[in-house]
């Protein structure tokens, strides 16, 4: 088995923690997203209006993370 096979003898590489580094302030965003939603669904008697901005300002901040993975990702392979 080599290193790069995600032994736990080995663990991930250097560059598989930058990448999730990279990665972290998207997954935040869509756990903060599904956490909003989580609490749509379990509301008694029925969701209020601010939690449902707190939906939309989960899913505004999911799309702007993703979009500036994206950049960072597309910047990286122009200088690769």
């Amino acid at each position: 088995m080599t290193e790069s096979n995600h032994s736990p003898e080995f663990g991930p590489s250097a560059a598989e923690l930058a990448e999730i580094e990279q990665e972290l302030p998207l997954i935040e965003a869509e756990v903060l997203l599904l956490d909003a939603q989580i609490t749509i669904l379990c509301a008694d008697p029925s969701p209020s209006d601010l939690d449902w901005q707190r939906v939309r300002r989960a899913r505004k901040r999911v799309l702007r993370e993703a979009r500036a993975l994206l950049a960072a990702r597309a910047t990286s392979e122009r200088a690769a």
